[in-house]
């Protein structure tokens, strides 16, 4: 079934139909659910539990506990005492943080719960945590106690320039509404002081079933799933006394205001300028029509601004202009601009508000709208293709916004029948008469924010308001400067298919064609519409060892003159319409192509690649220009320097033993970058196709695409030679290694603790170090997060390298108060200790095994997965059917194995601990 649109619509009244997919009912009690089942991916559920409910509608003593209530609900609910929550999702292999996880905003708060369907009971399970977590959170004191430190550091995370900057011009934005006072993430004293009995009314005041709607999309029985949500959520009974839940709006008063905060550890120049406008919801088809016209709009200045920065003196780094929805029941249409350095400011405003006035005075031109509607056409259409493919995580967000929201949501093949109706309607009349509702001289936001250092080189408020109003003036209608010409020259002379075969358990497929060119093969049927290609030759910069600057900028410098006869707007608007993205990459050690296509555009896809090869564009005058923004950038960067940075720098440093050719890039860098010999080096790595491995995986049959590859893969050029590279060996240096970092205003610090060393490359170790890192992770979380309340979060990575010689890294970071940096640091070790003595908890390695299958089993089901295995294997030479040794190797994981494994990679010889502190005072 899809939605029924009538042929003599009146779009003004007609409701949009809602996609008859989605099951949508309403219990006795006032809870909403939303039931759709959906293959994709298998044996899999999305679960979502929605609150009306946010910070918006804390009292003055309650700031921070709307959010603070949705941590509490994974500490304990009737049915899941304590951590057992977390501890039986982990062994279903649901991830804590990556895949179960919570947030709360100012009017909503939405538990997100994926979940497996394939073994009894789990769905049952699933439904009953979201049960939980709607009224039947224990709410222990104990608790309670033990998150507030959580809760504080996350907060402390939060501060910094961003934050100092953001509380000064919030009020203003915001018309000092009530917004601009309930910051979800709170007030520290509260979050430090607040009795229980205070958060626990919150919890009684607004979990109630009438602001609650219940979410499942997934590969299930949906009359199954109805009588579940049935059962466990109809005996839900309202608080005797209800609370009327405000519908709190910012109003909008008509004036003006300019706000310019600077901050010591701010390093850029950033512009925004918002004007407000009522808010627009989506119910009736008119408003449907009307949002496929402001995103034909979007689309189009979009792309205009974009032009600017492809031009040989591009007026900011970065510009943007969109319509869209703001706060409060209020939309916006904002303009942002990122200057290079002080003095270009003023024209960087000027230039983005010109941009706006242009199309305020003359519009668009038919032809852009034009290409603005074969591009919409054409993602309504891959929708409408993938329908069936489509993952069920991506249809909550839909049925999210209709219960908070009111937007209606038709489907994608609603949606797709709507578009080939009424997309052709819109004329270039109402897309330009957008611009003179949008830009208007009332109810307009300025916040310019910059760096502390050259304060008094900022322009005034007035003479902000004065570059606002003046600008565009004089302005000029746009000229398009669309080219209608072959994309080639001349067509490739093809080659041959010379050997074909079956290389793996995978059915993958090897052509290798007449000049030498090697082309792996899978088709899937995961995507109806979408092919994926990564090609990858060996050799890089690193082939160019004294020109290493030029070498990181050569792919940049070359494909933004475009290709071809088409500058880089020009490709653009040649590709309007077609899903042909295709664009070469130099790294150290290899160059290559990554492409994503669709069948009908493939031959496009292929001859863009070709054209790459073979007719690269030199733009002299452009490159000046970007080289010189972005040496602004970095002096910019370099006069203020973030804590940040300077803690990433120093950590870097000391990681590759300082040297020179992993030092951050600096100003001076940029002076050495050269486009003559950007041109040398990417025609040298692209003169010869012979070492080239191209992976092309997704919606084709080898037989019929044969013929193009033939034709634009067999036609590169071949000089046949034996090429690789030429590998650094940058790696961590021996020995015991202690760093501090004095920096940063905030009483923030850092933490990162690797462990580093040779390494015995196989399949067998890695998994052993893969499961090592997740027990470790896992222990971490609970001892520095749930026991210690010392830490938001804690990441612990592990990397290997198999050539020139094997490498690995294991790494521990985190961030917490200055003063819990030794306790923390020292309670780390103490787990690794135990790892190292006992191995690790059996409970741990089963939950590793859980998630791992888990991941894999669904990562196995796309495109993106099989590009990106298949290319790096070949690349770093493992074997393509490693794959299938998974339930081999993880058998092969014990606590003895992990015990073992610790002893030898925990290795405290080997030991690098690089610490960020606030600045002494």
């Amino acid at each position: 079934m899809t939605p029924q649109l009538s042929m003599g619509q009146n779009l003004a009244t007609e409701k949009i139909p809602l996609d008859p997919s989605v099951k949508i009912g309403k219990l006795k009690n006032g809870l909403t659910y939303y039931i759709r089942k959906n293959k994709e991916p298998e044996n899999r559920a999305e679960l979502r539990l929605v609150i009306k409910a946010g910070s918006i509608l804390e009292t003055d003593q309650q700031q921070g506990l709307a959010h603070f209530m949705e941590h509490m609900n994974f500490n304990g609910t009737k049915n899941f005492p304590k951590n057992e929550l977390v501890n039986f999702l982990q062994k279903t292999g649901v991830r804590f943080g990556a895949d179960l996880n919570a947030y709360t905003s100012f009017d909503e708060t939405v538990y997100m719960l994926p979940i497996p369907t394939d073994s009894a009971g789990l769905l049952d399970k699933g439904l009953q945590v979201l049960e939980d977590w709607s009224h039947d959170a224990l709410l222990e004191n104990s608790e309670i106690e033990k998150e507030r430190g959580v809760v504080l550091e996350e907060s402390r995370l939060g501060r910094g320039a961003q934050q100092r900057m953001r509380d000064q011009y919030l009020k203003r934005i915001l018309n000092n509404s009530r917004y601009a006072d309930r910051l979800p993430i709170g007030k520290d004293s509260i979050l430090k002081s607040f009795k229980p009995e205070v958060l626990k009314s919150f919890y009684k005041d607004w979990y109630r079933p009438d602001l609650m709607a219940v979410i499942a999309v997934g590969d299930f029985d949906p009359a199954e799933v109805e009588k579940m949500i049935q059962d466990k959520f109809g005996s839900m009974t309202p608080p005797a006394q209800i609370k009327e839940r405000i519908d709190y709006k910012i109003k909008l008063d008509g004036q003006n205001n300019t706000a310019i905060v600077t901050d010591p550890e701010y390093p850029q120049y950033v512009l925004q300028l918002i004007y407000k406008l009522p808010g627009q919801k989506e119910l009736t088809l008119l408003d449907a029509k009307n949002h496929m016209t402001q995103s034909l709009y979007n689309a189009m200045i979009g792309q205009r601004i974009q032009e600017l920065t492809q031009k040989p003196n591009p007026p900011f780094l970065y510009g943007s202009s969109q319509y869209g929805e703001f706060l409060g029941g209020l939309d916006s249409y904002t303009s942002i601009a990122l200057a290079k350095d002080a003095a270009s400011l003023p024209g960087a405003i000027a230039a983005v508000v010109q941009e706006n006035v242009r199309v305020q005075k003359f519009g668009f031109t038919q032809a852009e709208l034009d290409r603005a509607k074969q591009d919409f056409m054409t993602s309504a259409e891959q929708q409408f293709k993938e329908k069936d493919k489509t993952k069920s995580a991506s249809h909550v967000q839909a049925y999210i916004d209709h219960f908070l929201h009111d937007n209606a949501f038709m489907g994608a093949e609603g949606f797709y029948q709507f578009a080939q109706k009424h997309l052709g309607s819109i004329t270039l009349e109402e897309v330009n008469a957008l611009a003179k509702s949008y830009i208007t001289d009332s109810n307009r936001s300025v916040v310019l924010m910059a760096p502390e250092k050259g304060k008094e080189q900022l322009p005034t408020e007035e003479q902000i308001q004065e570059i606002v109003s003046s600008a565009g003036k004089d302005v000029t209608a746009y000229v398009d400067d669309a080219l209608d010409a072959p994309l080639l020259p001349k067509e490739p002379v093809a080659g041959k298919v010379v050997s074909e075969k079956v290389i793996s358990k995978a059915k993958i497929t090897e052509l290798v064609l007449s000049n030498g060119v090697k082309v792996l093969l899978k088709p899937t049927d995961f995507k109806n519409d979408e092919i994926l290609i990564k090609a990858t030759g060996k050799g890089g910069y690193s082939l160019f060892p004294n020109d290493r600057e030029t070498g990181m900028f050569t792919s940049y410098l070359v494909q933004s003159a475009g290709v071809g006869p088409y500058n880089q707007t020009q490709l653009q608007k040649f590709l309007a319409g077609k899903t042909a993205q295709g664009g070469p990459y130099v790294n150290e050690l290899s160059e290559g192509i990554n492409g994503r296509t669709s069948p009908k555009d493939l031959e496009t896809t292929l001859s863009l690649i070709y054209a790459y090869f073979t007719e690269p564009r030199k733009d002299a005058e452009l490159v000046a220009g970007m080289l010189a923004n972005q040496k602004a950038y970095l002096e910019n960067m370099q006069k203020t320097l973030t804590p940040e940075k300077i803690f990433g720098d120093s950590l870097n440093a000391v990681l590759t033993n300082h040297d020179p050719r992993r030092a951050p890039l600096k100003p001076e860098n940029i002076d050495k970058v050269d486009l003559d010999k950007a041109m040398t080096i990417y025609n040298d790595r692209f003169s010869d196709a012979s070492d080239f491995v191209f992976t092309i995986v997704g919606a084709f049959d080898i037989q019929q695409i044969k013929p193009m590859l033939e034709k634009y893969l067999g036609g590169l050029p071949s000089t046949d030679r034996d090429d690789s590279y030429k590998h650094p060996n940058i790696f961590p240096p021996a020995g015991r290694i202690e760093k501090t970092v004095y920096k940063g205003l905030e009483p923030k610090s850092r933490v990162s603790m690797v462990f580093s060393g040779t390494y015995d490359y196989s399949p067998e170790n890695n998994i052993q170090l893969e499961a090592l890192q997740e027990a470790l992770q896992i222990k971490l979380i609970e001892s520095l997060r749930e026991e210690e309340s010392g830490v938001y979060g804690v990441g612990v990575s592990q990397s290997t390298d198999k050539f020139p010689t094997g490498h690995y890294r294991i790494s521990v970071q985190f961030g917490c108060g200055p003063e819990n940096v030794e306790k923390l640091v020292k309670r780390t070790m103490e787990e690794i200790g135990k790892i190292k003595t006992n191995g690790a908890d059996p409970q741990d390695l089963e939950k590793f095994k859980a998630e791992t299958r888990r991941k894999l089993e669904v990562a196995t089901k796309t495109n993106g997965f099989w590009i990106n295995y298949i290319d790096t294997n070949t690349f770093i030479g493992d074997d393509l059917d490693e794959l299938y040794r998974q339930d081999e190797l993880l058998s092969s994981v014990t606590v003895k194995s992990s015990e073992a494994a610790a002893k030898k990679y925990f290795n405290e010889k080997n030991y690098i601990k690089v610490v960020l502190m606030p600045e002494k005072k």
